[in-house]
């Protein structure tokens, strides 16, 4: 395999202000710098300056040029949204889809995965653990293009069925994106070209990695991570499609081997949710921990075990307004299907008005949340019940994200006890194997 170049969808929108910071040529050989800004007309064109064109590619005149974006929003729709300026280097591509601008940064994915690291975390960790985080985001890449080219992917980012009006299920997973490979936010990975300085360590962890990719048999790893698995990982089928990965198996996260219970049992995951088992990623560690998490992901300050309350008052126009249905006053929330970290995938929601259950974990999580519940890995007690009606209900919760594949804050403690970058990716993803492909 050739050194892989990759097309990462940066923004969308009406209309997106840039600067070119150095000298950048169109493929006609033109000359363009500074401030511009790239409309959409509305009849399949972009008005840039006094030009109406289909597509631009602009590209650096020297490895001294970036480009700077103007109001990216980065989280769409998680709890830290905002807008910040950032910059790039490559090429800056601009498009449009009829409607809106969009504006494509290519570049090798070897100087992707290094912003990649540096957004996914602050870029002070161990030299292992980013070598393995560079494995799998270079893993999850590759297997994300592979997988679209042979049209394996979804088709779009929500997929859901409905097997009557009492049963919703959903889940979202990355959006196969027709214009460009992935996007730049967290539905594929968080990608901020240079805005963040890259630390010589990701540099180091990503050249030292270079072409490694999680293997099984011929096939490139689809491979997940979360922040916080809640002490076991889960597998693929509790979050979207009914599909078994050999590599995707629940995995305990000690050092010490122990079996792993069954936390699709209830009693079993009401045990393990209400307690705190040692795990690699039950810590507060403050240094490990600014030393994985953004400035924005800090605002989380409990995630392996968490509550949250909820009056009645709340908790009732909180879920009609996310899922649209009135239930009238919430009488309980009874978990139906856990995986075998304990998260829930079935959740029956009973109303005076009506019940109804939902699914997969991520659907629970946005019923339950202004933006996302931590996990679905939950139990539910009721206070001062009137008549069958709870007055509050307090959610006792486990984990941060998913909790599939390799646990993020678990695998930096195992970097910082000196386990080796394989030997952190092979204790998540069982069953797999590291090999070079370029």
């Amino acid at each position: 395999m050739e050194k892989p170049y990759i097309n990462v969808g940066i923004v969308t929108g009406k209309e997106i202000s840039f600067t070119l910071n150095g000298k950048y040529l169109t493929q006609e050989g033109e000359v363009i710098t500074g401030q511009l800004k790239a409309s959409a007309t509305g009849n399949g064109e972009i008005s840039l300056g006094t030009k109406k064109i289909e597509s631009i590619e602009l590209t650096p005149e020297d490895n001294n040029c970036s480009f700077t974006l103007h109001n990216v929003t980065i989280g769409i729709s998680y709890h830290w949204e905002r807008q910040e300026e950032q910059t790039f280097t490559g090429k800056l591509k601009l498009i449009t889809d009829g409607e809106n601008v969009i504006a494509i940064n290519i570049l090798p994915v070897e100087d992707y995965l290094v912003s990649v690291i540096s957004s996914e975390m602050s870029a002070t960790s161990s030299l292992e653990f980013l070598k393995s985080h560079a494995v799998i985001s270079r893993s999850w890449l590759l297997a994300q293009i592979e997988n679209r080219d042979r049209k394996n992917v979804h088709k779009s980012l929500q997929q859901n069925f409905t097997t009557d009006e009492n049963c919703i299920i959903r889940w979202y997973d990355r959006e196969d994106h027709k214009l460009f490979d992935v996007c730049a936010d967290d539905h594929c990975q968080r990608y901020q070209g240079i805005t963040k300085a890259s630390n010589p360590s990701v540099a180091k962890a990503v050249k030292e990695t270079e072409g490694m990719v999680l293997m099984y048999g011929d096939e490139i790893c689809d491979a997940r991570f979360s922040k916080c698995c809640g002490g076991v990982s889960e597998t693929f089928d509790t979050c979207w499609d009914d599909k078994d990965y050999p590599y995707l198996q629940p995995v305990i996260d000690d050092s010490e081997n122990k079996d792993i219970p069954d936390l699709s049992i209830e009693e079993n995951a009401e045990k393990w949710i209400r307690t705190t088992p040692a795990a690699f990623c039950n810590t507060h560690d403050e240094k490990v921990l600014k030393q994985i998490l953004n400035n924005y992901d800090q605002e989380t300050t409990d995630f392996y075990r968490w509550k949250v309350k909820y009056s009645q008052k709340e908790i009732s126009e909180l879920i009609h307004r996310k899922t649209g249905i009135e239930f009238g006053d919430i009488k309980d929330l009874i978990p139906m299907q856990r995986g075998k970290s304990g998260r829930i995938s079935r959740l029956k929601i009973v109303g005076t008005l009506r019940t109804v259950t939902i699914g997969k974990e991520l659907e629970i999580r946005r019923a339950l949340s202004e933006s996302h519940l931590f996990s679905s890995a939950f139990v539910v007690d009721k206070t001062e019940v009137a008549g069958s009606v709870p007055s509050e209900f307090t959610i006792t919760g486990a984990g941060w994200g998913h909790g599939v594949g390799l646990c993020q804050i678990g695998a930096a403690m195992m970097g910082e006890k000196g386990y080796s970058y394989d030997k952190i990716l092979l204790h998540y993803y069982r069953n797999a194997e590291i090999k070079k492909v370029y």
